[in-house]
């Protein structure tokens, strides 16, 4: 079975099909990713991958064929300057400085753009490999410890608000307890049954 990146050509074709008819349909491709990744047990992540790297494959006549008369393309990557990069930092580690997770903080920083978040995503993740003291900087000047001194506060107030919560539940079972053993103390009480 000659595959396509990972994908028989039937199943290519199919996708590609399925992008088509959502997006004629005025369906949004994040919408359309997520729904087939659905209904063909993959991550919709996986199959935005997929795509992307279908659309790029234009050497392949295989692939030529199957998009041939479908009018899709991919947008340029448009790479972020130093400036945007900066920024994006700054406003990662003010989320992080309110005690977020980095996924979070960036969802935020991002104001719910998911094509957005997924940039700053990667970008992040290039940093953390390729960069990891420019983030240590811009976690610096945010006033939010990077490395593994936030992640043990982090931990440690995790670890508290659970005592907090088990201590909360402990002590409503306990008190549900004793009120089910007055009731029973109460109801032998009050039979009049001498057994």
């Amino acid at each position: 079975m000659n595959k396509i990146n990972g994908y028989t050509e039937e199943e290519a074709t199919g996708l590609i099909e399925y992008i088509y008819s959502g997006r004629n349909a005025g369906k949004t491709l994040s919408y359309l990713f997520e729904t087939y990744g659905r209904a063909h047990s993959r991550a919709k992540g996986s199959v935005r991958n997929y795509y992307y790297a279908l659309l790029k494959k234009q050497d392949d006549e295989r692939v030529r064929r199957i998009l041939a008369g479908k009018d899709l393309h991919a947008g340029a990557v448009r790479p972020f300057t130093e400036e945007e990069t900066d920024e994006m930092l700054r406003a990662i580690f003010r989320e992080r400085a309110k005690g977020y997770s980095v996924r979070r903080a960036i969802m935020n920083a991002a104001g719910g753009d998911e094509k957005k978040m997924l940039r700053m995503q990667n970008k992040y993740r290039n940093l953390l490999k390729k960069q990891p003291e420019r983030l240590e900087k811009a976690a610096k000047e945010a006033g939010v410890p990077a490395g593994s001194e936030f992640l043990q506060r982090r931990l440690e107030q995790e670890i508290d608000a659970l005592y907090r919560r088990i201590a909360g539940d402990l002590r409503r079972e306990n008190e549900a307890l004793r009120a089910e053993l007055e009731k029973l103390r109460k109801e032998r009480g009050g039979s009049g049954s001498g057994e």
